[in-house]
């Protein structure tokens, strides 16, 4: 077990609350090392027992899970569950603070490494807010997230995904519709070389009609074999792309199954997820 703070081992949890004070891990529930086989083989990505604050904010509570290579994994929730910090937290941006626990991709500990590094090694996040580099045309956009190695798919590829973007190319991304935004924002993260990409509220904003065009474009990822986590409100959407859903409450995951369970599952849905 990795302690972030001391280098040591992390301290036992006991009851308190779930902010930092003396012992930071104080309340936390106990973590479970998720198994590293899955059907025989080793988790292409897992995390353990991972804690992450905003400040003295503590809203990562021994989050652990694994994945295997191909799957998509639903990650769901109330508001405030702590989904898309997990999912910073995965991506190793600067905030929030990972505390302790580990995370590996690829056999990679992502859990000692800036976003920077993460990016280098394989994690591709797209935001909510989508990051569209204001000044640059679509192709501009693309040529910037290939500047330096690894480099992912070629621009024609992601044009003959994207056949609209390709159609854009020389356009202002910012002045893109918002679900061609939300391509764009897509396609930078393809153009590297991922291996997890982290999809944040893909379907947030967009019009019910663009919702079922990114639909479209995220199955043919998944049949491209992309292991894929999407965090998302629209919770049966996501649900009917998974292969597995995880659903945080208050920064903890309390349900991990096979999202069929949870879409014949009227009262987990309601309790955790109001739907």
């Amino acid at each position: 077990m990795t302690d972030l703070n001391q280098g040591s081992p992390a301290p036992e949890k006991k009851p308190g609350p779930s902010l930092l004070a003396d012992d930071p891990f104080a309340g936390a529930a106990p973590g479970k090392k998720p198994t590293l086989t899955t059907g025989g083989q080793r988790a292409f990505f897992s995390c353990w027992d991972v804690h992450a604050y905003y400040g003295e904010s503590y809203i990562v509570q021994g989050v652990s899970f694994d994945i295997r290579e191909g799957e998509i994994v639903a990650l769901l929730g109330r508001n405030g569950a702590g989904k898309t910090s997990t999912l910073r937290t995965i991506a190793r941006v600067d905030s929030p603070n990972l505390k302790h626990g580990e995370i590996w991709l690829d056999h990679k500990p992502l859990h000692s490494m800036r976003a920077h590094q993460a990016s280098f090694n394989g994690i591709g996040l797209v935001p909510e807010d989508r990051r569209i580099i204001a000044g640059l045309t679509v192709e501009e956009n693309l040529q910037l997230a290939q500047i330096s190695p690894p480099v992912g798919w070629s621009i024609e590829r992601i044009y003959d995904l994207f056949p609209r973007l390709g159609e854009r190319r020389n356009q202002e991304g910012i002045t893109l519709s918002g679900g061609e935004q939300q391509m764009l924002a897509i396609s930078r993260a393809l153009a590297r070389d991922v291996k997890l990409l982290l999809l944040d509220e893909p379907y947030e904003g967009l019009a019910p009609v663009i919702v079922q065009e990114i639909e479209r474009t995220l199955e043919q990822i998944k049949n491209l074999g992309m292991t894929t986590i999407i965090v998302e409100q629209n919770a049966i959407a996501a649900l009917h792309l998974a292969d597995r859903a995880i659903i945080l409450d208050m920064g903890q995951v309390v349900f991990d199954g096979v999202s069929q369970e949870v879409l014949d599952n009227a009262d987990l849905r309601q309790q955790y997820l109001a739907i």
